[in-house]
């Protein structure tokens, strides 16, 4: 027999101490671990990390053989791990039932158990007697079945598990949007059952969904049916929400140990190496003691200030336990790997001799690692006064058996006896590696011959839908049909993935179906959307989006492939050419850069061999050998019931039974059950593709139109089908008999008071007489208040009697003119119908789901409560629908509105989710407030026409507004007219550039420089001199020159003076009236750093440009004839920075913005206080005893309070005020005094400011006070610097308020 090497002798020593402190304890039957000797039941987390040494030592003893047995020990030691995993896989498939509800409800009542029997695997604890939801525990077992099974073992052993394990992975992967208990089982640390988004579940899920990801759970044996699909897009929700988190590990921990396992082994979880490097480190800062880490800032577990008799903590007691918290080795074992892992052998080297420092000596010299170690009870105050000082005592588990385990996994490591590759298979430690540059193809496709002519006419070369075949194009939709297929088990009645929309990623992929190429396209695209696709500006800001997204997010093998199909929806309004827009960004995508990616256009068929391609193999034909066999009756609840007979029917009656095609027929049967229905009868048929589309609209034909194409040369129904059919046929009803249908008055009525109601004799509504009113009224607006009155009084499903008996419904006319008005553009009149109809935002909820899970609270409705709503956790979509009616006190308009800003809010947060930094409540009513308040503001109109305006916006001048509220850029309001003879004016926002104009403004800049060398005269129809001269004005306004006018003849003369005129010629421009005068006088065009007033000539058609700055105020004048001296008059007294301050102020204050570090300062402001008073609401001291600093609960708790103003600008200058009291305890004073009334400060400044003017000789027109707070407007508007700033008064208001609490030397007042 050979002598034992070394390193074998070390390796069984090991060996030794492995069967001592962990196998001894595994269940002979189950294979599961109980806690410790004490805690008999088994908990999945400690199960998992306990059985990591067993498969180290297991793949160890593989590397190292050196004779036989080594091997028969491998093995011994590999089945022990097969036979945990397999034992925790049968307590969770006993759950089956919990796994199938909790992925629709996401709740604490249907989710698995956190422990277990250990020797039956049953259940040993009710639903609701303990902290079960813990996401972490359920990913690290997926986690480490993946890295397990990609070494080599084999633990699932029959479709039935794969299918349950891919069930799993539907349960985990909303884990970004569940609140859960956590790591350590508490929830929130005061441990009152209080569930919360914590960073280890998040990360760990993550992790486990990309580590399971295409793999074949049978390993090397396995085929197509065992390999589990992951969705992209749910894994890149979970990275970015982590990356908002970190380093906070959820809402009331501001840091926290456990997040290590997230950044290092096993999870792997961040990208970037930098916030790796910052959380470790405040980790480490914050949490490390003599004896290891903390788990969390005040964590009360087992120290002497803990009630053994009460598992809940009184948020006032979390502070007894500061600097006493227990110290866990546990994390110096993760350190150890994790230095392993980064090669940092320093750290390694530290972290072991420090944790060898700690551990136990047991029976034989086994090495054990505690649990914790605790101060004692005796030394508690000392302990308080220097922390880290006390000798502690351990406690706790010996050994805890997870701590014991990774202790062994890194020695192993540390002696070479294991790779970092062979305990992570999956490579999962390069994820901070950087990543290749991702190149977006994008293969543009025509809907029809037509539009391809259109585009061909412009130099694009395109494919049809119907030119790509075989390769077939779906809507994104049928993709998440088909994934509603992935995982289902009639055995284990489990119905698959639930229906969700399909993101980015999912659709950029190309799949393989049952031999058939499938292409989807952008979920965006869908005309079945909301209102949003019927602009075309949004669906190319859209596109712009995914493709940043795409750039930043794809981590596949392969390119991301969009299929951007062209539809008749993107063509102008002639029908015959294609929209300006999309032809723009059709050319900028050829360029081969937009929206910050690289591009590369072509066809479908290049790309093949270079996009990334799935093979679906699931909707592989089963044992029945038909995909909709009954299995099929398994469908999510939301289809419509479909009769089968009638069904099946019309699949025999195919022409041609050979071109039966099953993929097809089963696409096009979901495509049915997810498009509308339509009851009105079709119009008169041409031929061609029309005829084929009208005549789509009974099941049966639906059914049989794979052979219906192939006569008709159509390969692609799908992309038919949802498009224009259903509005094609409702045009029979002929509701508009009116030849000025396109006119429209603008305004929404208040319904009874302005329309003449009809009545009959009882003097009730007469709603036949309103029907025939309908024939014959002039405008969309009034038919569609027609309407809503007949909806409110019948309901939607009366009939009118409108041409016949019974005529059409008060529905389907109203969907019928929502077509009408959506070919119009008339954006008020859409959102009032769709407010109507209740048209579905389809991704509302999502929206709503995806701010709230990067830590923002939403309020929807205008302040104060209880009519300002706050969500804080998701909530069902109907749900969600009516709180948004109720807080918008049933105004349509507005209602809708806040659904369209909350898609917006999302799209921002999304792609630019630092524009949100430091704002933890987004308060809705008040964006949209502040946003009409701009409008107001700069288009110089009252709040009436600023709120219609701001409905007259299109959705991308809707998103672009609320982008420049949110990020402070200037932007400027464009009102164009569309004719000379047309009432409809059109609003637009548009981005000023780096020289203060506008882009259409710096196009006529060019041009100017050389008109402006001769006078020139101006004919009333010379609209590109028109341009010229707003441009001029703009221009020379941004240089702060002056200009005298001088009206000579026809002409108007202007003669530039100031630093810059030299060199620039007399200006001269023709038809001025003579109401002008012969001398205007001068005109000074105040300021230099941007644009803030500019005069202009209001001609007919003429596209007027106002100006504004979200930095400094705007000024805008729309002048008329007449309206221009006296404009110049009120300019020299008038400076044109006026309102800045103010307009900032609302800004930041409808916003939450608040200086950064601001609410760790209102923390140390509690602490030498008894509390702070806003508005009659006290923020008491006691907060501080509960929260830390740096805690997102702390910084909510007083957002909630500065929120109860509801004035904008006013809690803005209380932020100020508060501000300037935590300049104060930054000195050294004890206390400054009891309950502190901040609005007092406030209002003593407002009065010394009162004063100061009065006394400059300010009259009572400049210091007018706000009947609402009695503020100086005048205060409101003033610098926070300066000699008359805001904190000049706030800070001797606040001396003078705490000047009893003040030091005597030392402190001068100014």
């Amino acid at each position: 027999m050979r002598s034992r090497s070394n390193s074998g002798v070390r390796l069984d020593g090991y060996g030794r101490l492995v069967q001592q402190t962990i196998l001894r304890h595994q269940d002979a039957v189950t294979g599961l671990l109980p806690a410790s000797a004490d805690h008999r039941d088994a908990w999945v987390r400690d199960n998992v990390y306990g059985i990591l040494a067993v498969w180290g030592l297991g793949l160890a003893y593989r590397k190292n053989a050196d004779r036989d047995e080594d091997k028969a020990k491998a093995y011994e030691l590999e089945q022990s791990v097969v036979k945990l995993m397999r034992g925790l896989l049968q307590c969770m498939m006993r759950q089956v039932d919990k796994v199938e509800a909790f992925k629709y409800s996401q709740s604490t009542r249907d989710c698995l158990h956190a422990k277990y029997n250990t020797h039956t695997c049953a259940t040993v604890v009710g639903d609701h007697e303990w902290g079960h939801l813990q996401m972490d525990a359920t990913s690290l077992y997926l986690l480490m079945l993946a890295q397990m099974t990609a070494s080599g073992l084999h633990i699932i052993h029959s479709l039935d598990e794969v299918n349950f394990i891919q069930n799993l992975v539907f349960y985990i992967e909303a884990a970004y949007k569940t609140a859960d208990f956590g790591i350590w089982e508490r929830g929130d640390k005061t441990n009152q059952g209080i569930t919360e988004l914590n960073a280890s579940s998040v990360g760990m899920a993550k992790a486990a969904l990309e580590a399971l990801d295409e793999l074949d759970l049978f390993g090397a044996k396995g085929g197509p049916q065992s390999v589990i699909r992951v969705l992209s897009d749910e894994v890149q929700h979970c990275q970015s929400i982590l990356h908002s988190m970190l380093p906070r590990a959820s809402t009331s921990k501001e840091v926290d140990a456990s997040v290590l396992s997230v950044i290092s082994y096993p999870a792997f979880a961040v990208e970037d190496s930098e916030l790796v490097e910052i959380t470790k480190q405040e980790i480490i800062t914050k949490l490390q003691g003599r004896y290891g880490c903390c788990r969390f800032l005040r964590d009360g577990y087992r120290t002497p200030k803990e009630d053994p008799n009460r598992l809940y903590y009184e948020p006032a007691e979390l502070k007894l336990f500061e600097n006493i918290e227990c110290e866990w080795p546990l994390f110096w074992a993760y350190l150890i790997i994790d230095g392993i892992f980064s090669g940092n052998m320093e750290q390694v080297q530290e972290y072991r001799e420090a944790l060898e420092g700690v551990l136990i000596k047991g029976k034989n010299g086994l090495r054990l690692v505690p649990e914790l170690y605790s101060v004692p009870p005796d030394k508690v105050d000392e302990e308080y006064r220097n922390p880290h000082t006390v000798d502690r005592i351990p406690m706790g588990k010996l050994p805890l058996m997870w701590g014991q385990s990774l202790y062994i996994l890194g020695c192993l490591m540390a002696e070479g006896f294991l790779a970092p590759g062979e305990i992570d298979p999956l490579n999962r430690r390069f994820a901070t590696v950087p990543k290749p540059d991702v190149v977006v193809q994008v293969c543009i496709l025509a809907e029809t011959e037509g539009i391809k002519a259109a585009l061909r006419k412009e130099d694009i070369d395109v494919e049809t839908v119907a030119d790509v075949y075989p390769i077939r194009v779906q809507p994104a939709r049928i993709l998440s049909h088909i994934y509603a297929r992935l995982g289902r088990n009639k055995q284990m009645c489990l119905t698959g993935r639930p229906y969700r929309h399909m993101g980015v990623l999912g659709t950029s992929k190309l799949y393989n179906i049952r031999k058939n190429i499938f292409t989807f396209t952008p979920q965006f695209i869908d005309q079945q959307q909301f209102y949003l696709a019927l602009d075309n500006k949004m669906i190319v800001e859209m596109l712009r989006t995914d493709l940043s997204y795409l750039c930043s997010r794809w981590r596949m093998t392969g390119q991301p492939t969009i299929t951007f199909p062209i539809s008749h929806t993107m063509l102008d309004e002639t029908g015959s050419s294609v929209h300006p827009t999309v032809l723009a960004m059709l050319r900028k995508l050829q360029d081969g850069y937009f929206g910050g990616a690289r591009i590369q256009t072509g066809k479908l068929s290049e790309f093949l061999t270079t996009s990334c391609r799935t093979h679906l193999s699931f909707m592989d034909p089963g044992p029945e050998g038909k995909v909709f066999a009954k299995s099929y009756e398994l469908s999510i609840d939301s289809f419509e019931e479909l009769d089968a007979e009638e069904w099946l029917h019309g699949l025999q009656i195919a022409e041609d039974a050979d071109t039966y095609d099953e993929v097809a027929q089963y696409l096009d049967h979901l495509l049915q059950r997810t498009v509308p229905q339509s009851n009105l009868p079709p119009t008169a048929q041409r031929g061609g593709l029309s005829r084929f589309r009208a005549a789509v609209h009974t099941t049966r034909d639906l059914m049989s139109l794979a052979s219906k194409a192939k006569d008709l040369h159509v390969q692609n129904v799908g992309m038919y089908v949802p498009s224009k059919i259903f509005q094609a046929s409702q045009q029979s009803v002929k509701l508009l008999s009116s030849p000025h249908q396109h006119d429209v008055d603008g305004k929404s009525h208040a319904l009874h008071a302005e329309m003449n109601l009809p009545r009959d004799e009882d003097g009730n509504v007469d709603c036949k007489a309103l029907v025939d009113q309908l024939r014959i009224c002039p405008t969309l607006q009034e038919q569609a208040d027609i309407l809503y009155m007949l909806h409110i009084l019948k309901g939607p499903e009366w009939h009118t009697g409108l041409d016949s008996e019974p005529g059409p419904t008060v529905k389907e006319l109203l969907t019928e003119l929502y077509v009408r008005v959506g070919d119009t553009r008339q954006w008020a009149l859409i959102r009032y119908i769709s407010g109507i109809l209740k048209k579905k935002v389809e991704a509302l909820d999502e929206a709503c789901t995806d701010l709230l899970s990067h830590q923002k609270h939403l309020t929807v409705g205008l302040p104060p409560e209880p009519r300002e709503k706050t969500i804080s956790a998701p909530i069902p979509y109907e749900e969600l629908v009516c709180l948004i009616d109720e807080a918008s006190e049933k105004n349509l308009s507005v209602s809708i509105l806040t659904q369209e800003i909350m898609v917006y809010l999302a799209m921002c947060m999304r792609t630019q989710p630092t524009l949100f930094a430091e704002m933890f409540r987004i308060r809705i009513g008040l964006i949209i407030q502040v946003m009409a308040t701009e409008l107001a503001h700069s288009l110089r109109c009252s709040a009436g026409e600023a709120t219609e305006n701001l409905m007259n916006l299109s959705p991308s001048d809707m998103k672009n507004l609320l982008y420049h509220i949110l990020s402070g850029k200037e932007f400027g309001v464009e009102r164009s007219v569309r004719s000379v003879d047309s009432s409809v004016t059109t609003i637009s926002i548009c981005e000023v550039g780096a020289v203060g104009a506008t882009k259409p403004e710096r196009a006529g800049i060019v041009r100017l420089k050389s008109e402006i060398k001769q006078p020139l005269s101006l004919q009333s129809g010379d609209t590109d001199l028109k341009s010229s001269l707003v441009t001029c004005v703009c221009w020379l306004h941004a240089r702060g020159l002056s200009c005298l006018w001088l009206q000579k003849g026809a002409v108007l003369w202007g003669v530039l003076q100031g630093a810059g005129a030299a060199g620039w010629p007399l200006l001269g421009v023709g038809g001025g009236s003579s109401a002008l005068g012969t001398r205007l006088g001068e005109h000074k065009l105040l300021g230099s750093s941007g644009l803030h007033s500019c005069g202009v000539f209001n001609f007919a058609a003429v596209s007027v440009v106002l100006v504004l700055s979200a930095q400094s105020a705007g000024h805008a004048e729309l002048l008329g004839k007449g309206s221009f001296s006296r404009m110049l008059e009120d300019q020299g007294s008038k400076d044109s920075r006026q309102g800045q301050w103010q307009r900032r102020r609302r800004l930041d204050g409808a916003l939450n913005r608040v200086p950064v570090g601001f609410y760790q300062n209102v923390w140390k402001v509690l602490q030498k206080c008894h509390g702070l008073s806003v508005e009659g609401f006290v923020l008491p001291s006691s907060t501080t005893r509960e929260m830390t600093p740096g805690e997102m609960k702390f910084a909510v708790h007083v957002e909630s309070v500065l929120n109860r103003v509801p004035q904008p600008e006013y809690r803005q200058l209380l932020v100020e005020a508060i501000l300037v009291l935590t300049m104060l305890v930054d000195m050294e004073v004890h206390t400054i005094g009891g309950i502190i009334a901040v609005e007092k400060i406030l209002h003593t400044a407002n009065n010394l400011f009162y004063e100061e003017q009065k006394a400059l000789g300010a009259d009572d027109h400049m210091l007018e006070r706000d009947p609402t707070t009695g503020i100086c407007s005048l205060l409101y508007d003033s610098a926070p610097s300066g000699r008359f700033g805001t904190m000049t008064y706030l800070s001797k208001s606040a001396a003078m308020y705490v000047y009893d609490f003040l030091p005597t030397d030392g402190c001068s007042m100014q």
